[in-house]
């Protein structure tokens, strides 16, 4: 492969790794602790909390659209020196989000109802459950916002700036949620609603920030009409990796809502056991994602740079470290799985269950961070269909398919469940880790290489 030199300064991973880490560190005890408030009300509105949450996550997959494409863009750019083309994407990213978050608010909005009954969300589950997750909707908008602009800022390698809004906002948020759900003093007691309305003003407050942070460090000042102008050229660039990545978030996403949609089946004790292990796992990962979302970066800007050699040799070495600290959190979530389910529930049905899925998910992690590092790999090289298309398969008949027949037709339930999503990733996992290794990226990776010529011409 060859390797070309540049004078731009690839960063250090760990700079950027770490700052990631502690973000998804923060949004993930976030989630815990909506989790824990929410049961503290009941196991049911415990229950109505995550599969809310689940279709709100679902809805959301709509912005991967951009999502998925707007940070391999500004970085490619970057990397090939090309700043003006990178403020012009970051730029018309904002008013794509606009019609994203617009439209996946008023999904959440009017059709409510039908999507839980979808998931077969229990009799008594639902009545919580449906306002709840309307209340979310504007929360959405602002969320699709504030998601892009930090997609930029870290592009632009700004992690740690990132990472105060986001302190900023989850500090915000609970701050206003305990009072919000459980009253104080002239509040009344609202419930989940409560937690809806806490988020939307937390989102808020972080937009204000994002707005201040790009006129600060990165000099981009968003005009009137960027909030909701569609630039065909410069969508055009973040749709071509965004699309395959939305279709491949979109794909799991769908397969993943079968297996909730069975947890509901089997009752609505197996759908709280099933949202508090997912919430402990959120937590088990958190490593794997900031290594992805860290190669992703990296990758982008040595890949713009023409540096092929050298992202080859990031991804392998990030991986090896990804797979033996994941396995690690993951055997120490499982000795300490007693105690901290007893966080959301004093059910011992339910914490005796939710131990044996969280040993399951020692043997499933490794599998999942394949997935997390190379995919995120393979996008910002520019081979953003294959993940798709070679996954899709397995996302309906393993994830989704087995999730059906070992939880219900088998009677295996909830481990039934799990066992499907490791099979799942460790298939998954290593179709993309063969593509990485046998070079199949490098074509993609040239062709992206190529298309920096147009900007570098013009804004030379």
């Amino acid at each position: 492969m060859p390797a070309a030199k540049t004078p731009i300064r690839t960063p250090p991973m760990f700079n950027l790794a770490w700052p990631l880490l502690v973000e998804l560190g923060l949004a993930i005890a976030s989630s815990v602790i909506g989790t824990a408030l929410a049961s503290r009300i009941s196991d049911e509105a415990g229950g109505a909390f995550a599969i809310a949450s689940q279709v709100s996550a679902t809805l959301f997959i709509l912005f991967r659209i951009i999502g998925a494409g707007v940070s391999v863009v500004v970085t490619q750019n970057l990397g090939g020196g090309q700043r003006a083309a990178a403020d012009r994407v970051a730029c018309a990213v904002v008013g794509a989000s606009t019609w994203l978050g617009a439209v996946t608010g008023l999904m959440a909005l009017l059709g409510a109802n039908g999507l839980l009954r979808l998931l077969n969300a229990p009799a008594e589950v639902l009545p919580l459950a449906a306002p709840f997750l309307q209340a979310l909707a504007p929360a959405m908008l602002l969320d699709a916002w504030n998601a892009s602009m930090a997609s930029v800022m870290r592009a632009h390698l700004r992690t740690r700036d990132t990472l105060v809004v986001l302190v900023i906002m989850h500090v915000s948020h609970l701050a206003l949620a305990i009072p919000m759900m459980h009253g104080w003093g002239p509040l009344p007691a609202m419930g989940l609603p409560g937690y809806a309305l806490a988020l939307a003003a937390s989102r808020a407050i972080g937009l204000a920030l994002h707005l201040l942070m790009w006129r600060v460090h990165l000099h981009i000042r968003v005009a009137r009409g960027d909030w909701w102008r569609l630039p065909r050229r410069e969508l055009a660039a973040v749709l071509h990796i965004g699309l395959p990545g939305a279709a491949e978030n979109i794909a799991w996403r769908l397969a993943f809502m079968v297996s909730v949609a069975t947890a509901a089946e089997l009752g609505a004790k197996s759908l709280a056991t099933q949202a508090y292990v997912l919430q402990l796992m959120g937590g088990v990962m958190m490593f794997s994602i900031a290594t992805g979302l860290a190669v992703e970066i990296v990758v982008g800007y040595l890949i713009g740079a023409g540096r092929l050699r050298e992202a080859h040799g990031v991804v392998r070495r990030a991986l090896a470290r990804g797979l033996v600290v994941c396995v690690l959190i993951a055997a120490c979530a499982a000795l300490l799985g007693r105690w901290l389910l007893g966080w959301f529930t004093q059910d011992q049905e339910i914490i005796a269950a939710g131990a044996t899925l969280l040993w399951l998910t020692v043997a499933l992690e490794p599998g999942r961070t394949f997935n997390l590092v190379v995919i995120n790999a393979l996008r910002a090289a520019g081979d953003a269909r294959f993940p798709v298309m070679a996954g899709a398969l397995s996302m309906l008949l393993v994830l989704a398919g087995g999730s059906w027949l070992l939880g219900v037709v088998l009677g295996w339930g909830l481990p039934g469940v799990w066992i499907a999503y490791a099979a799942d990733e460790w298939i998954r996992g290593l179709i993309m880790w063969r593509r990485w290794q046998t070079h199949a990226w490098v074509p993609h990776a040239k062709a992206s290489r190529k298309r920096l010529r147009p900007a570098i011409v013009v804004e030379g």
